[in-house]
């Protein structure tokens, strides 16, 4: 098995658990006894822990081969189930939720991100770099969508064991410390070349590509603190509140948006190639935040269905242009750093939000989450424009001189 196979499986065993888990998470609470706002302190602590953590990978990862980082982010994220699992209280759930993987986004906010991104980056060349990222992040929504189908399991296995429906989502989690362990072997595997490029020889913190990074930092982060609005959890929680949809209806739903955001994945690649990294990252993002914004003045649930999966085939397809931009704008031995300070909107940024939508959603059933998440998307949109599309990936430039 190649690195490229191990990275792009263990990205895939990780996707199918986080799309479980970030739809039952709210369930699980709730069935805990929990209401909407200590819903959102919890994917608020996950997200701030994750970007905590994320920072600091980036501030001294480059001093550790990547095999141990690897296989520490992977234990703890077998921790981090085992602590959902057997914890009740919560406080203790919000200390797990902080230090832990939890990830109850569509995306990946994990600190393992930074590190697949920058191994990926260090084994293709740059012709085949946005394309492995479109399959990396293809992959990852194709098996988020197949673990949110999943998540109507827990009724299933209540009826079937004869078990009350809490425990049944106990052992989900269970299953998904189960995937945490089976991703670090994985891992363990990756060959020496990986390893190597995190060596302190080969790597180093930010210097030349400083002032680059935070300037997108600083716009992932507004980008991110308005998708902190409508992480998945919160947007099965208020298709609950809103339609009185269930977890497997909303699991069939979370499917086939997931479907539509894998596929867009694909199209990312020749878009790209027609339009540049930037310009592929803007025009489709904005229509998908003007659906996002319309969702909650919809009546009926089907059409805001609708909205939904038309969105999902459109807000995806910046993530591989974003993931490959930054890797093609940076000096090669700053891309673990870099990958980890831009990885920060996925996390910390957005760490805020799901708190404030909770509030909001405990005030209001309308979604003022939804319009002010897709409002602050579509000024990052158009800053993004403004601000960095003279800045142009190698390739383009060398694309333009021939």
């Amino acid at each position: 098995m190649t690195d490229l196979t191990r990275l792009l499986a263990a990205r895939g065993i990780r996707a199918f658990a986080d799309g479980c888990i970030s739809l039952l998470l709210p369930f699980y609470l709730i069935e805990l006894g929990f209401d909407a706002f200590r819903v959102g302190a919890i994917a608020t602590a996950t997200l701030l822990g994750s970007g905590l953590f994320t920072l600091a990978l980036g501030a001294i990862g480059h001093r550790y081969r990547r095999h141990r980082l690897f296989v520490a982010a992977a234990l703890l994220m077998a921790a981090t189930g085992i602590g959902f699992a057997g914890l009740s209280q919560f406080w203790p759930l919000m200390l797990v939720a902080f230090v832990g993987t939890l990830n109850p986004s569509n995306g990946d906010v994990s600190v393992f991100l930074p590190l697949e991104q920058a191994a990926l980056a260090h084994i293709v060349d740059a012709r085949r770099r946005t394309a492995v990222f479109a399959w990396y992040s293809t992959i990852g929504s194709l098996l988020g969508a197949g673990g949110a189908l999943a998540a109507a399991a827990p009724d299933w296995i209540a009826a079937a064991s004869h078990s009350s429906r809490l425990d049944a989502l106990r052992f989900v989690f269970l299953a998904y410390a189960a995937c945490g362990l089976l991703a670090g072997q994985l891992y363990r595997g990756l060959g020496k070349r990986i390893g190597e490029a995190s060596a302190p020889e080969h790597a180093a913190p930010l210097t030349q590509s400083r002032t680059l990074v935070y300037r997108l930092a600083l716009l992932f982060s507004l980008d991110s603190f308005g998708g902190g609005f409508v992480v998945q959890s919160l947007l099965a929680l208020w298709l609950f509140q809103r339609f009185g949809l269930s977890a497997g209806e909303t699991a069939q739903i979370f499917f086939w948006t997931g479907i539509c955001s894998a596929l867009s994945y694909l199209a990312a690649v020749p878009i790209a190639r027609k339009l540049g990294l930037i310009n592929t990252m803007v025009f489709t993002h904005l229509p998908a935040n003007v659906c996002l914004i319309l969702v909650p003045f919809i009546p009926h649930v089907l059409w805001a269905v609708v909205l939904l999966v038309v969105r999902s085939a459109l807000s995806q397809i910046d993530v591989p242009a974003r993931r490959s931009y930054v890797m093609a704008v940076v000096a090669a031995e700053e891309r673990t750093a870099a990958a980890s300070v831009t990885s920060v909107p996925r996390s910390l940024a957005a760490a805020a939000s799901p708190a404030l939508a909770g509030w909001l959603l405990t005030l209001s059933g309308f979604g003022w989450p939804l319009v002010i998440g897709g409002g602050l998307k579509i000024v990052y949109d158009l800053l993004l424009l403004l601000l960095f599309r003279k800045v142009r990936p190698p390739e383009e430039s060398d694309a333009d001189q021939r």
